[in-house]
């Protein structure tokens, strides 16, 4: 079984931060004293799925779960095992971080098995830390290693985050183009929204990871585990942080464009009283029936515009004393 089949790494940890790689008979006849066992799967794919339905022994309704579409972030004990679902962001070329990838994992005090559909790198970074001897050395271990890549490389989004909030929240204060700076707004806010839509159930499973009593995790693994789960928290909160920051600059935003659109209507409606009464009067002096005084007149004329410049003067005036302008 190669990765083609769905078996995309599995290897016996050596206790010492090596692991030595084997293949799909190895894995199908481990037995504990061999070793702790890692063994990482793609699930779309039909051999890795009959494995874990049919020999993997894992229990009938663990297994299921593992293969699922309901990827929603939970950690639940079954008998002396822990059935464990996460999510991370989506740093895969050409992808959008907050199209989170899933991981499914089931751990047992000497076997850890975890199930993906989409690359997610800090598993990668996990397993290539066995090269250099540098790898986890329990299940337990690799359980805490995984999580806490996975919550390292959540930083990166973070602050781009805020970054963007913060330069979209400047340019509100300098005045640039509305039309341009909501689209930004909305897009963050989409993208916090979607982010911890996911990482608020997965804090609630981590901390009930770290807070059960497993035999088979070690003082040091759930120092790991209280660790990563404290550093999602101040990232949760980042996000709130965030989208308070876009709720309050798209506020802002709405009310300078308010004020740009009532002081041109306001601008709009001087003018079109300034000239309402000239319009009446022009339009009076413009009616084609007999009696029009001035009609003989040569100065008829300048005496209209003149009357009419009063006019607007006096307006001027008017709207001047009640400081309409």
């Amino acid at each position: 079984m190669d990765e083609q089949e769905g078996l995309i790494y599995a290897g016996i940890l050596d206790g010492k931060g090596g692991a030595r790689r084997v293949g799909w008979s190895d894995v199908t006849e481990w037995r504990e004293t061999d070793g702790p066992l890692w063994v990482h799967l793609d699930h779309s794919q039909p051999a890795a799925r009959r494995w874990v339905l049919e020999q993997s022994g894992i229990d009938e309704f663990a297994a299921q779960a593992l293969l699922s579409e309901e990827t929603r972030p939970r950690a639940t004990n079954i008998g002396d095992a822990t059935l464990v679902f996460l999510r991370g962001v989506n740093l895969n070329p050409g992808s959008q971080p907050e199209d989170m990838v899933s991981i499914r994992i089931w751990i047992e005090k000497h076997r850890i098995i975890t199930l993906r559909r989409r690359t997610l790198l800090s598993v990668t970074d996990v397993l290539q830390s066995f090269d250099t001897h540098n790898g986890p050395k329990s299940a337990s271990s690799c359980l805490a290693r995984v999580i806490g890549r996975m919550i390292a490389r959540m930083q990166s989004v973070i602050d781009d985050l805020q970054d963007r909030a913060a330069e979209v929240e400047e340019d509100v204060l300098s005045d640039q183009s509305g039309a341009d700076l909501r689209s930004v707004l909305a897009s963050i806010r989409r993208e916090t929204i979607t982010l911890r839509r996911y990482l608020s159930p997965q804090r609630e499973a981590m901390t009930r990871l770290y807070a059960d009593e497993h035999p088979w995790i070690g003082a040091r693994e759930r120092s790991r585990l209280r660790e990563s789960a404290d550093q999602l928290q101040r990232y949760l909160e980042d996000l709130d942080s965030v989208r308070d920051r876009a709720l309050v600059t798209h506020e802002e935003l709405a009310n300078r464009l308010s004020e740009q659109m009532n002081a041109r209507i306001y601008l709009l409606s001087l003018v079109a009283a300034l000239f309402l009464p000239l319009s009446f009067f022009t339009g009076l002096l413009g009616i084609n029936v007999g009696g029009i005084p001035g009609t003989d007149n040569k100065a008829a004329f300048a005496i209209v515009v003149l009357f009419l410049l009063v006019v607007i003067g006096l307006q001027l005036a008017y709207f001047k004393s009640r400081k309409w302008f």
